[in-house]
């Protein structure tokens, strides 16, 4: 596919960008900021994290009821974190972790974004602010509409936007000129009514943060058991004797993990971290909650090994482990399971041709993991008898990830570690309530339940598949697309290719964002534009039958209900679904659908729900158990609801992750430990030593050395996309770490800049987000 970029010149960059858009999420020229860089030696959690907790309590000014909410959140009759999706411990009294507070009191800060504040600056202005520097005004406050003679946002009456949007999404030729992304932090009930009036209007444009994050997760895992989703539970964790975590960095990403981790090592369990970087949370960690530990400065390995695996190269990795696993079965017939083979498999006589015959020179040139250390791996799990293995997106942002994914599961059947406890695979879900997000009707190929939705709610729903993330950008840039609408999130910057990105939504006649704070997509905006602005997950919801709770789901299937209890920021907010249900009444008129009754009482929702989605019969009662309750996973019982009714094996081709040009670096993008995907805290990274720098790249030493760079030099970075074009980020610091030669990483979303929009998985089309191959040059100034 060939992208025009014509349109993207610096000369010509689209309204509401930095000058520099690499530097959107940042704090400033690097020039003039000082930094510092310095190995981290210290366990992860611990005492960094508690006083980390205490400056951000102290700087959101929220100390009395900051603290308070650390007792109610994730717990029964309070509020679910709004920040990862990792399972509730019912078990612990305070379930939290400093990203989960830093999540929830910049969501509780006291400053608020009122509307003489956008009286006092045009979008142009706002537009040289950085990302930080928006998000820091606080909490938004009414609704607001773009005024094109003014460039500022006014305020609107609620009914005067919907009626807007309405008239809007009527005028369109085709509701597929409309696409509507949703980010994971849309509770179920409002995810739900989102795609009823989506398919009620009449299209499946449903993209959302899934497509850029775990898409290759659900498609590998419904094509192997016949379900998106993993099979283990926290239990299923606990009883586990190896764990294998790959392409994850638990102490920022899903930090409560480390409890689980910390639990499993002190059984005798062995944990097994599988990522290019070894990053502080594969080492070692003192959990805050366990207090003596805490005093003592007691702390506990999280880890047995660390593989550095290049990246991409996980499958040859898995392979490798495959390999011994068969060889040794050759000789004892009880390392596999052959039981479970015979009778629940369909493949392995292939795949085991297809292992036996895979020579070890390819797979380690291709994992960059020396074959004796590949045997010391699979000796682990030689020895294990009941094994969990869990990914993230340094698995899935690869053009292989589905077929990764799907040797995760083909090493798993191997030995029967699929359906019974305390085995199985587990992906680690991003967003609190992404894996809701797709249960509830968020996905643009049509749901299997959707015959069912139809006839409970008396409509006609499209058949065909609608827009993807990827999709959605490339139909706003060519104008088949020309309304936006974005349930949460900060689109702009989450998606790859940032300056394509805006120019797309630049392109639209209209864009409507639903927004707790002020965000860089609010100023590339289209024609027409309005800000919406809804309660967070902390505040109280009330409603015509008085307060309401939503639900979400977390990375393991459980649902559980969440009330706010903090008073809202404005009493001008509304919640989500009543922002829906204003823009679906306003949209079709002739609507059946009783969205304000549905509003009223979100019972009604629930009650919808359990007529449409498998396993939520008798929702409401469900959810007055206390934790809540798990969907059922047929494959967790062994029903593959595959074609053959079985589970199936993947016989796919190991690819080749090295790049032919030895110049060429594959760089990966990631979080720093101060971030929440596009929400940035500060410019540090503690947990890899950073202090006040986020323009940076990560560099093998030997890779520094080759091009004539020391600690802190400035290079250019440019990236070379599939269809031959060409991205340069520069002057970023080149700093030395402990990754394999042959790779780099840096942070989004500074480095989606690189992402070319044809940068994208063939496989599940993820945007290639750990798979960019770059050039790394000393900067000319």
């Amino acid at each position: 596919m060939s992208i025009d970029h014509s349109d993207d010149s610096t000369d010509q960059r689209p309204r509401g960008l930095l000058p520099d858009v690499p530097r959107q999420g940042g704090f400033g020229p690097v020039v003039d900021r000082a930094w510092a860089s310095e190995p981290y030696h210290h366990a992860a959690a611990s005492w960094g994290a508690a006083e980390s907790v205490g400056k951000i309590l102290l700087k959101q000014r929220e100390i009395v009821r900051g603290t308070h909410s650390m007792f109610v959140m994730n717990h029964p009759n309070g509020f679910d974190c709004p920040g990862c999706a990792w399972p509730d411990d019912k078990s612990l009294t305070l379930d939290f972790c400093e990203n989960g507070v830093k999540h929830v009191t910049w969501e509780m800060t006291p400053k608020r974004v009122h509307p003489d504040f956008f009286a006092n600056h045009t979008v142009t202005e706002l537009a040289g602010w950085t990302d930080y520097e928006l998000e820091d005004q606080g909490r938004l406050t009414e609704p607001m509409v773009y005024d094109q003679e003014s460039d500022k946002y006014v305020p609107i009456q609620w009914q005067a936007a919907f009626d807007m949007i309405g008239a809007q999404l009527r005028s369109l030729d085709d509701p597929n000129q409309a696409t509507f992304y949703t980010s994971g932090r849309l509770s179920n009930e409002a995810t739900f009514l989102y795609q009823l009036m989506v398919r009620e209007y009449g299209t499946n444009n449903l993209p959302d943060c899934s497509n850029m994050c775990h898409e290759a997760s659900g498609r590998a895992l419904q094509a192997a058991i016949g379900s998106g989703k993993g099979t283990c539970d926290l239990a299923d964790w606990e009883e586990a004797d190896a764990l294998f975590i790959m392409g994850a960095n638990a102490a920022s990403n899903a930090p409560r993990m480390l409890t689980a981790l910390a639990d499993a090592t002190r059984r005798g369990a062995r944990v097994v971290h599988i990522n290019p970087l070894v990053e502080a949370g594969a080492t070692k960690t003192i959990v805050p909650h366990e207090v003596v530990d805490m005093a003592l400065f007691k702390a506990t390995s999280v880890s047995n090994m660390n593989i550095q695996v290049r990246p991409g190269g996980d499958l040859a990795l898995l392979r490798g482990i495959a390999k011994v696993v068969i060889e040794a079965g050759q000789t004892d017939p009880t390392v596999m399971d052959a039981d479970f083979l015979a009778e629940f498999t369909d493949g392995f006589d292939a795949y085991r041709e297809l292992v036996m015959t895979t020579p070890w020179a390819e797979i380690t040139r291709q994992a960059g993991v020396p074959e004796d250390e590949i045997r010391r791996v699979a000796q682990i799990y030689l020895d294990s008898t009941k094994t969990i293995v869990s990914w993230c997106l340094g698995v899935t942002q690869h053009e292989h990830g589905v077929d990764t994914v799907r040797e995760i599961v083909n090493l798993l059947m191997l030995r029967g570690n699929l359906g019974r406890p305390g085995a199985g695979p587990s992906p680690v879900r991003g967003h609190s309530n992404v894996q809701g997000n797709r249960t509830c009707g968020i996905d643009h190929r049509p749901p299997k339940w959707i015959d069912k939705l139809d006839e409970a709610c008396g409509i006609d729903s499209p058949r065909e598949h609608g827009l993807d993330t990827v999709k959605s950008v490339q139909a706003m840039h060519d104008g088949s697309v020309k309304v936006f609408v974005g349930m949460g999130g900060n689109f702009v910057l989450a998606a790859p290719d940032t300056t394509y990105t805006a120019a797309g939504l630049s392109r639209c006649e209209m864009t409507v964002q639903v927004s707790t704070k002020l965000n860089r997509s609010h100023l590339v905006h289209g024609r027409k534009a309005l800000i919406l602005p809804c309660l967070g997950r902390t505040e109280k919801d009330v409603q015509g039958a008085g307060p309401q709770g939503v639900t979400v789901e977390d990375a393991m299937a459980m649902v559980h209900i969440s009330h706010g209890k903090r008073r809202p920021a404005s009493p001008d907010l509304l919640s989500e679904p009543a922002i829906i249900a204003g823009i679906a009444q306003a949209t079709l008129p002739g609507s059946t659908t009783p969205w304000q009754w549905y509003v009223d009482d979100y019972d009604r929702i629930r009650d919808l729900m359990a007529q449409v989605l498998p396993g939520f019969e008798g929702f409401n009662e469900l959810i007055k158990t206390p934790g809540g309750f798990r969907i059922p996973q047929p494959a967790r019982e062994r029903v593959f609801e595959t074609p053959s009714g079985r589970a199936v094996f993947s016989v796919a081709p190991m690819p080749n992750v090295i790049p032919m040009d030895p110049d060429t670096l594959i760089l990966q993008t990631m979080r720093s430990h101060d971030q929440w995907n596009t929400t940035i805290y500060s410019a540090d990274d503690r947990y890899r030593g950073i202090k006040n720098l986020r323009e940076l790249i990560f560099l093998n030493e030997s890779d520094m050395a080759a091009r004539g760079l020391s600690e802190g030099d400035f290079v250019d970075i440019t990236a070379t996309s599939i269809d031959g074009s060409q991205r340069t980020l520069q002057r970023f610091r080149a700093l030395r770490y402990d990754l394999p030669r042959g790779s780099a990483a840096g942070y989004m979303p500074e480095m989606n800049a690189l992402v070319g929009i044809a940068d994208f998985s063939t496989q599940s089309d993820q945007p290639l987000m750990k798979n960019l191959r770059v050039t790394v040059v000393p900067s000319a100034t």
